[in-house]
C-alpha cells in the first residue's frame, strides 16, 4: 500500500505553481539547502521510483478535466453475457515469468467461464489510462429481468429509506448481499486476479447445495484486475504513473472511477482489496487513528470477526515459516499498536464504507514476487511464491464468503443501519468493550468519531475563483453520491444569510460521511498517534478554493432543487476586450488553449490576461466547457503570452496536473539532460523529481546555465538543484519528513500567488530562510500553529515541526546572478 508521495492533486493550488511558470520573476545568489528527512518507510518495504513520471503517457490526460463513468445500472437480468474481444498476445507481459495469467488471457478465460453455465457474466466496467478493458464480473443465481428490477428497487430503497427498509420482510428474505472483490489495483501485486478466476471457476461449477443457497442470497462482484496497465508492465501504478490506490478522496483516474462507480451502483456490504507484500499476512481491520466519518462501531464489529474467519482460513492453508516461509497471519487492531491506519478515505477499502460497506479488507499476501525480488529470483521460487500467494488470497476469498453467506442477515442490517443513522441524523456511537462486544482490546485510543453539522452551505457568488471551485466541489459531491440542493430563495441558516442559488448539503442523509470527508476541514492527530501510514489531512474545500460555510444548527426552511450538476459558471461580456484571471487551473487550460489556437494574449498588471475582442467565439467555447468567465476590461495588458514549454522533471501527479492545464510539456531526467537535451525547445524548468545537478556531465550543466530557461523547484529535490546551480540566495529548512496535511498560509499577492487561496498542503514540509537581496516572499506558513489538518509534530531531536515553519516563507522567488528567473516552493500544490 506504500508510497513515498502523494498525488493529491489539490486544483486551485496548482494555479499558484502555473503562475510560477508564467510569471517574469523578480532577484540574487544562492545559499545551501539543508539536508531533508526522507518520508517515512512504505508498509511493503518497496516501491518503484515515482521518476518513471517520464515515462508517463500523454494520453494519460485525456478527458481529465470532465468525469466520464460507465452506468451498471443495467435494466436486464442474469446472466449478462459480454462476448470480450482478446487482445493480442503480449509475450512482454509480467505476469508470465511468475506463472499467473497475462492481461491478454484474461478475456478468453472469462469468455470461457460465461459459457459455464448460467452463474457467471461478465461487463466491461470501463478503460484503464493505457486503454485496456476493466472486467466486472458477477457470479449469482440467474435472475429475469423481473427479478433483477426487484433487487434494484430494494438496493434503492435500503440507502434511500433506510428506516423502511430495516422494517421490510421482502428484503430481508429476497435480497442478495452484495460482496465486492477487488483485485491487482497495485499493478505489480498480481495474485489476487489469478485467485479471483479460480474462485469463479469454482462457483460456477460446484453442484453442492451450498454454493447454491450462497449464489441464491449473494451476488459476488470481482473486478478481475483493477490495474491491467500495471499487471502487464509489472509497475504499482497505472500507465498514467498513479498509485490508485491512493486516489479514492480525487478520483482523477479512470480506473479508480470506475471502481467508485461499482460502489455506488452495487453497494457493496462486503469488500475485499488484495495486495502484497507483507509476511504473515496481513488482514486488516487496522490500529488507531480510525476514520472518524464511519460508522465504526458497526464496521469494527464486522471486519474483526470476518478478519478472525479470514485468519483460521489462511493458517488452516498448512503453510509455515519452516517448511515454506510463511508466517501466521497478523490482524493489526489486535496485533500491533499503531502504524497501519484507517485514518485516510485514499485507499480502497477506506473509500467503501461511504458507500455502504460494513466490512472491508486490505488483504496482503505474504510471499515477496515484485521489484528486486522479481528481476533476482529463479523462476522456479517466483512461481512457488506466486501459487502460495494464489492460494492465500483464494483462502481470504473464501472464508469472506462464508462470513457473509452466514451472517447475511446481520450484516445487511448493519448496511441498513449505517444509512438510517446518516439519514436521521444521529450522532455516531462510540467504539467500547459494551458498544462492539465481542472484540478484544477496544480503548480509548479506538475512538474517533465526527461531529457532523446540520448542514453545509457553499455560496456561490463571492469571487469567480469561489464560484468555479464550488462548482467543482459540487459536481464532485454529485459524483460521489451525496445529495446537493441548490436554494430557489435566499435563506438564513445558524444565524448566516445566503442568497438564492447557494448551495445546500443537509446533513441528514445517508452518506453524510462521504459528504462531511469532503467538505470538512479535517482534524489535527498530531497529538493522537506518533506516527502515519499516509495522508493525513485532505479537506477539499479549503484546497479547492472553494468557500464552504458549516451550520452547526438550526433548520432548513428553504425551497430548493435536487442538483445533478452544478451549474453552469462560465460567462463572456457580450463586447469589449476581456479579462481572465488566472487563480484556478481551468483558466490557465483556458488561457493555453487560446495560446495554442493563436490567438494574441497579453498580460495585464495585475497578473490576469487579456484576450482581444475579436476572440470573443473562441472564448465562448472555453467559457462553456471549462466553467471560466472572461469579463469586459479597456485594459490593454503590457508583455504579450506564449504557452509556456516547460521541461519538467517531476512526479506522474505532477505531470499530469500541468498537461492537465494545458501546458507543453516534454518529460526530463538526469539522463535525458545528460544525452544531450535541446534547450531551444524549453522555456522553464521545472524540478521536483529525477534530476539530481550533481550527477549532469559537464556537458549538460553547461548546456542548461547557457539556456537562461527559468527554474521552479518544489521540495527536496527542487532545492537541492537551487543549492546545486547557484541559483537563488537564500536557505531550504527541512521539517519532519513524516508529516503531512492541510495548512493555513499568508500570500503576499502577485503573479505567483495573488490569486492562490489561504490553505494549502503539504507532505514533508520546507521552508525558506536567509532569503539575500532581491528574492521575494510569495507566501509564507501562517503564524501560531499553521497545521489545520494532518500529522504534523517535531522530530526526536525536537525541530521540524510546524511551530518552527511558522511565519517562514513557503514559496519565494527572485533572479539568480546569471539573470534566470526562479521560483522555489516548499509546499505541495
Amino acid at each position: 500500500m506504500g508510497s513515498p508521495r502523494p498525488v493529491l492533486i489539490t486544483a486551485t493550488l496548482a494555479a499558484a505553481l502555473a503562475g510560477a511558470l508564467l510569471a517574469p520573476l523578480p532577484g540574487a545568489v544562492a545559499a545551501p539547502a539543508k539536508d531533508r528527512p526522507q518520508p517515512h518507510p512504505v508498509r511493503e518495504g518497496g516501491q518503484d521510483a515515482p521518476s518513471a513520471a517520464a515515462g508517463a503517457p500523454l494520453s494519460a490526460t485525456a478527458g481529465a478535466l470532465t468525469e466520464e463513468t460507465r452506468d451498471l445500472t443495467r435494466k436486464d437480468g442474469y446472466p449478462r453475457r459480454t462476448e470480450l474481444e482478446a487482445p493480442p498476445e503480449n509475450p512482454a507481459d509480467k505476469s508470465i515469468k511468475l506463472g499467473l495469467a497475462p492481461y491478454h488471457s484474461l478475456a478468453p478465460r472469462l469468455n470461457a467461464l460465461q459459457a459455464l453455465g448460467d452463474r457467471v457474466s461478465v461487463e466491461v466496467a470501463g478503460r484503464s489510462a493505457g486503454g485496456h478493458e476493466l472486467y466486472l464480473v458477477t457470479v449469482t443465481a440467474p435472475e429475469t429481468a423481473g427479478e433483477a428490477a426487484d433487487q434494484e428497487r430494494m438496493r434503492e430503497r435500503i440507502e434511500n429509506a433506510p428506516a423502511a427498509a430495516a422494517k421490510d420482510r421482502h428484503i430481508k428474505s429476497h435480497y442478495k448481499t452484495p460482496v465486492f472483490i477487488n483485485n491487482n489495483i497495485h499493478g505489480n501485486e498480481w495474485e489476487g486476479t489469478d485467485a479471483a478466476l479460480k474462485l469463479i471457476e469454482e462457483l460456477a461449477k460446484a453442484k453442492d447445495a451450498r454454493t447454491a443457497d450462497l449464489l441464491a442470497k449473494n451476488r459476488v462482484y470481482l473486478n478481475v484486475t483493477a490495474n491491467p496497465d500495471g499487471r502487464i508492465a509489472g509497475t504499482r501504478a497505472n500507465a498514467g504513473g498513479f498509485d490508485l490506490n491512493r486516489d479514492f478522496i480525487t478520483a482523477t483516474q479512470p480506473e479508480t472511477r470506475a471502481i467508485r462507480q461499482i460502489a455506488i451502483d452495487k453497494q457493496p456490504a462486503v469488500m475485499l482489496d488484495l495486495h502484497g507484500y507483507v509476511n504473515g499476512t496481513l488482514i486488516e481491520p487496522t490500529t488507531p487513528p480510525h476514520g472518524e466519518n464511519y460508522e465504526y462501531d458497526l464496521f469494527l464489529k464486522n471486519s474483526y470477526a470476518n478478519a478472525l474467519g479470514m485468519e483460521a482460513a489462511v493458517n488452516g492453508l498448512g503453510y509455515t515459516a519452516e517448511k515454506d516461509g510463511v508466517r501466521p497471519a497478523v490482524i493489526p487492531f489486535r496485533d500491533q499498536e499503531e502504524g497501519w491506519d484507517d485514518w485516510p478515505p485514499i485507499f480502497t477499502p477506506q473509500y467503501m464504507p461511504f458507500q455502504g460497506a460494513v466490512a472491508s479488507h486490505t488483504i496482503e499476501f505474504p510471499m515477496t514476487v515484485n521489484n528486486n525480488a522479481y528481476n533476482t529470483l529463479p523462476v522456479e521460487e517466483l512461481r512457488r511464491r506466486a501459487a502460495i500467494n494464489t492460494d492465500i488470497a483464494g483462502a481470504a476469498m473464501r472464508a469472506t464468503l462464508a462470513y457473509t453467506h452466514s451472517h447475511r442477515a446481520s450484516v445487511l442490517a448493519d448496511q441498513i443501519e449505517t444509512f438510517r443513522r446518516g439519514a436521521a441524523g444521529e450522532p455516531q456511537r462510540p467504539v467500547s468493550e459494551e458498544t462492539v462486544p465481542g472484540v478484544p482490546g477496544i480503548g480509548p485510543e479506538d475512538v474517533y468519531t465526527a461531529k457532523f453539522p446540520r448542514a453545509y452551505v457553499v455560496p456561490t457568488g463571492r469571487s469567480q475563483r469561489s464560484a468555479t471551485a464550488a462548482a467543482r466541489l459540487v459536481d464532485h459531491l454529485v459524483a460521489n453520491d451525496v445529495r446537493v440542493e441548490r436554494a430557489l430563495t435566499a435563506f438564513k441558516l445558524s444565524g448566516r444569510t445566503y442568497p438564492a442559488g447557494s448551495y445546500i448539503v443537509d446533513m441528514h442523509q445517508p452518506k453524510r460521511g462521504i459528504a462531511n470527508v469532503i467538505l470538512a476541514d479535517g482534524r489535527d492527530i498530531s497529538a493522537d498517534v506518533s506516527t502515519m501510514y499516509d495522508i493525513s489531512g485532505w479537506s477539499l474545500g479549503l484546497l479547492w478554493g472553494a468557500d464552504v460555510d458549516a451550520a452547526a444548527s438550526g433548520e432548513l426552511r428553504v425551497r430548493t432543487r435536487t442538483v445533478h450538476a452544478a451549474s453552469p459558471t462560465g460567462y463572456v461580456a457580450p463586447r469589449g476586450d476581456l479579462r481572465l484571471r488566472l487563480d484556478d487551473p481551468k483558466e490557465l487550460a483556458a488561457l493555453n488553449a487560446l495560446l495554442k489556437q493563436g490567438v494574441e494574449v497579453r498580460r495585464a498588471t495585475d497578473g490576469s490576461a487579456i484576450v482581444p475582442g475579436s476572440a470573443r467565439g473562441r472564448a465562448a467555447v472555453l467559457a462553456d466547457r471549462l466553467g471560466v468567465a472572461f469579463h469586459a476590461t479597456r485594459e490593454k495588458g503590457t508583455k504579450a503570452l506564449e504557452r509556456t514549454r516547460v521541461a519538467a522533471a517531476v512526479t506522474a501527479g505532477e505531470l499530469f496536473a500541468l498537461r492537465e492545464m494545458g501546458f507543453d510539456v516534454v518529460p526530463v531526467s538526469t539522463a535525458v539532460l545528460n544525452a544531450g537535451f535541446d534547450w531551444s525547445t524549453a522555456d522553464v524548468l521545472y524540478v521536483s523529481s529525477g534530476l539530481d545537478h550533481a550527477k549532469l556531465t559537464p556537458a549538460a550543466r553547461a548546456a542548461f546555465e547557457a539556456s537562461g530557461v527559468g527554474v521552479v523547484g518544489l521540495g527536496e529535490q527542487g532545492a537541492a538543484f537551487n543549492e546545486a546551480a547557484s541559483l537563488l540566495d537564500v536557505t531550504a529548512v527541512a521539517g519532519n519528513g513524516d508529516a503531512n496535511g492541510v495548512v493555513r498560509v499568508q500570500n503576499a499577492g502577485g503573479p505567483i500567488t495573488g490569486g492562490a487561496p489561504a490553505h494549502t498542503f503539504v507532505y514533508s514540509p520546507m521552508w525558506f530562510t536567509g532569503a539575500g537581496a532581491g528574492v521575494r516572499v510569495d507566501q509564507s506558513y501562517a503564524t501560531g500553529n499553521p497545521l489545520v489538518s494532518g500529522h504534523w509534530r517535531a522530530t526526536e531531536k525536537g525541530t521540524g515541526g510546524p511551530g518552527d515553519a511558522a511565519g517562514h516563507a513557503s514559496v519565494v522567488s527572485g533572479t539568480s546572478s546569471a539573470g534566470v528567473p526562479v521560483a522555489l516552493f516548499g509546499t505541495e500544490p
